[in-house]
């Protein structure tokens, strides 16, 4: 992709999954990269499996006060940040009557205030740098309705309008886009669905199978890079087709 040699880009949620299948593009494109996780034994492993990674950064997104560290140490160790990658996120399969209160504020601090916090952190130090990227993990399941997670759900319709608000007021300095992805087989899909749900969603979706994460991941290099330069507000889904013909609900 132009433009994305020398870049520098946080990517949330980036130790695992899409994260850090993002992570291991964006080097391949010749960018500075620090990951951002909660789970300091997957930065562990991810430092390992990237050594050309420049950091791993220990962070909650829910955590005001940890994003804003953890953001500052990204500004120092990588001089800057010109791309942010929203990734992180969670999700717990059940049915909505058997959500509980506890439950329902866990998903939502991960997955809308996580998002908001960063971006907002992020976008605050590239406007007076006046250009910058930001690009936040929806989903197909903030598009249109699927069953047993309506937490989840309601979460990905918010970074939706978050994305949509945010590309009107940051333009033209920053543009904001939102990719989501259907059925991606990440570990956190993997742990929620038996063999034999897999099987009966790849047998729903047009291309017959699961993305890859490396194919989301191409996407937000994409996005990022300079061939998109017009590109903002925009909601990209990657699916395998499946939302095309409302096959998601079944």
């Amino acid at each position: 992709m132009r433009g994305l040699k020398s870049k520098r880009v946080l990517i949330t949620g980036g130790a695992s999954g899409i994260g850090a299948a993002t992570a291991a593009r964006f080097l391949e494109e010749g960018s500075k990269v620090c990951v951002l996780d909660r789970d300091p034994e997957a930065n562990k492993k991810i430092t390992n499996d990237l050594p050309t990674l420049t950091a791993a950064l220990n962070a909650d997104v829910a955590n005001l006060t940890e994003v804003k560290n953890a953001f500052a140490e990204a500004i120092h160790v990588m001089g800057g940040v010109d791309v942010l990658i929203n990734n992180a996120g969670i999700s717990i399969r059940h049915n909505f009557l058997d959500i509980s209160s506890e439950e329902w504020n866990k998903v939502l601090a991960v997955n809308l205030t996580g998002v908001f916090y960063v971006a907002q952190t992020a976008a605050r130090h590239m406007m007076p740098q006046g250009s910058g990227v930001i690009l936040q993990t929806a989903s197909t399941n903030g598009i249109t309705g699927y069953p047993y997670y309506a937490d989840y759900n309601a979460t990905k319709a918010g970074v939706i309008e978050l994305t949509k608000s945010m590309a009107l007021e940051l333009a033209p300095n920053i543009r904001v886009n939102a990719v989501a992805p259907g059925y991606v087989l990440t570990p956190m899909q993997r742990a929620e669905y038996t063999d034999a749900m897999l099987d009966a969603v790849n047998q729903k979706i047009p291309l017959r199978r699961h993305a890859r994460p490396e194919e989301v991941a191409a996407l937000f290099a994409f996005l990022a890079s300079d061939d998109a330069q017009y590109i903002t507000g925009a909601i990209y889904t990657i699916d395998g087709g499946e939302t095309a013909g409302a096959l998601a609900s079944r």
